[in-house]
């Protein structure tokens, strides 16, 4: 389980990761993306 936690660390510091994690950033910014997230994360749990 470490093998995979040092991975992610690494892709995260690298130039892929920080435009990866910056593109994130934006959208959880973007109202219309947000809803779009909480409408799925609605029926996700709703299913359970």
């Amino acid at each position: 389980m470490a093998g995979l936690i040092d991975r992610i660390k690494n892709f995260a510091r690298s130039p892929q990761g920080r435009r990866v994690i910056s593109e994130g950033k934006r959208a959880a910014r973007d109202p219309r993306k947000r809803s779009q997230l909480k409408a799925l994360l609605g029926k996700v749990r709703g299913k359970r």
